[in-house]
């Protein structure tokens, strides 16, 4: 049972901060996009905490979150957007969605180490 999700397309972000955070200690799961991160969020409710990309086929990451709160009506873990997009417009509608932070990549692992680690419990 996982306690962090990394959710993005890309393979090479995905590898690099789920590997950052597993060599710190923390137990990872990864998803390539927004269907296969909601579909690992409804089968493990030992995740506290997703780190998601935005931009991503099949489905972003804005609108996995808002299922994940509204279909599966979790409400308590904890998402951090980690994406290219720093739009006015996309981080309110994430902050209507309920996220905890917004980090704009790339990934600087040891500046969110600390924080990560509170929000995964």
């Amino acid at each position: 049972m996982a306690r962090i999700l990394v959710v993005d397309d890309s393979s090479t972000v995905r590898d690099e901060v789920a590997g950052f955070l597993t060599k710190n200690g923390l137990d990872v799961a990864t998803a390539v996009d927004g269907k296969d991160g909601l579909a690992k969020v409804k089968a493990d409710a030992g995740l506290k905490l997703v780190v998601c990309d935005v931009n991503m086929p099949n489905m972003d990451g804005l609108t996995m979150v808002e299922k994940v709160r509204g279909e599966l009506g979790n409400k308590t873990i904890n998402v951090i957007m980690l994406t290219t997009e720093s739009s006015p417009a996309m981080k309110e509608r994430g902050k209507a969605a309920g996220i905890k932070g917004w980090i704009v990549k790339p990934f600087k692992g040891e500046a969110v180490l600390e924080t990560f680690r509170k929000l995964a419990g």
